[in-house]
């Protein structure tokens, strides 16, 4: 094999192992920290669900639209960006939770990483409900790509304010923004 099959082969080869699903249809970890990007979508509405938190409890979306500023945050076991991303939510929640805000993060992990959801909430002390979409069913939903992690804030009337993908430091700063604006209002 010559010297171009060969780099021809392992372009091939970078591209197949480097794509965002498996085989099983899982996503795969990212090799590294995603751009974030965020857009607004003002007329959405959300759409409700229901799903087990780690304790076993049903929690629905419902339970909190009309009342509370929602953020649905898509995350998983295998995702760096979401581990550096949780601190900074669990802070975000415990400073507006008096004021009407709440965190429903829902864990994309599938059966063989499902197991240790629990424990990722232990270490980082995450006192909003960490919910469990082992069937992809929210997921379809809100997050068809499965892009890890992934916010979807939600204002007090139901409508989506903003979808942000990814994370990188500093984009708390930039969420901590958007709730208190939807807050404020």
């Amino acid at each position: 094999m010559n010297h171009a099959s060969r780099l021809s082969l392992l372009s091939v080869t970078l591209l197949v192992v480097g794509s965002c699903a498996t085989t099983s249809g899982q996503p795969r970890p990212p090799e590294k920290a995603s751009t974030s990007s965020a857009s607004s979508s003002s007329n959405s509405s959300a759409t409700d669900f229901t799903l087990r938190d780690t304790d076993g409890k049903q929690v629905s979306l419902s339970d909190y639209l009309g009342k509370q500023v929602v953020l649905i945050d898509f995350w998983a076991t295998w995702c760096v960006p979401c581990e550096a991303e949780l601190p900074h939510l669990q802070k975000l929640y415990a400073d507006n939770r008096d004021r009407g805000f709440v965190v429903l993060a829902v864990a994309m992990d599938g059966p063989e990483t499902v197991a240790q959801v629990g424990s990722y909430q232990r270490r980082y002390d995450l006192t909003f409900p960490v919910l469990l979409d082992e069937e992809t069913r929210v997921v379809s939903v809100y997050n068809p790509k499965r892009t890890a992690p992934l916010s979807v804030l939600i204002d007090k009337k139901g409508a989506i304010f903003r979808v942000r993908s990814g994370y990188s430091a500093g984009d708390e700063k930039l969420i901590a923004d958007d709730v208190s604006q939807l807050l404020g209002k």
